[in-house]
């Protein structure tokens, strides 16, 4: 039966992250980190990413041609966003590689300005039938902006480390 631990029970890797016989089916991890997201993350991420899309870019356009009045974040930063706001908490020197991420969906605009926070549910987990050494886990991620609005949403198979043998 997997039981859940404290948070103060799981001893965590060097790094900060959980090992895979840390993660509990059925667990919320309310993340600690918020982030206030601005124009300049949306210039820059869009521009890196060679996405013009003035619905991001062009307030003149958003103003003028869109229903929103104003740009929308970038829904690929929002997603990266949501998963990085984890990190510390999850999976900091412990993940071995993302093996995918499915069911991604937006509900509702992301704007600059807002302020968004996370939380992640554990949601599936099993040993890796070809390593030992590791197993993937299944998180729900979902972030909300400032006033709990669901704004992103996605599940993610992570390969994760087992806690080293002594």
């Amino acid at each position: 039966m997997d039981t859940p631990q404290t948070q103060a029970d799981k001893q965590r890797h060097q790094r900060g992250g959980l090992f895979y016989e840390d993660f509990h089916i059925g667990e919320q991890i309310r993340h600690r980190l918020t982030r206030t997201v601005t124009q300049m993350d949306n210039m820059l991420f869009s521009n890196m990413t060679l996405n013009p899309q003035p619905l991001h870019i062009d307030a003149h356009f958003c103003a003028t041609e869109t229903e929103w009045g104003k740009p929308l974040m970038n829904s690929l930063f929002t997603l990266g966003l949501m998963i990085g706001i984890g990190v510390n908490d999850l999976t900091n020197g412990t993940t071995i590689a993302n093996l995918g991420m499915t069911d991604v969906v937006f509900p509702h605009p992301l704007f600059e300005n807002d302020t968004v926070h996370c939380t992640t549910d554990i949601v599936d987990k099993r040993e890796s039938r070809s390593r030992p050494e590791a197993g993937i886990v299944t998180f729900l991620h979902r972030a909300y902006n400032q006033h709990n609005v669901l704004v992103a949403q996605c599940h993610r198979q992570a390969f994760m480390r087992k806690r080293p043998v002594a």
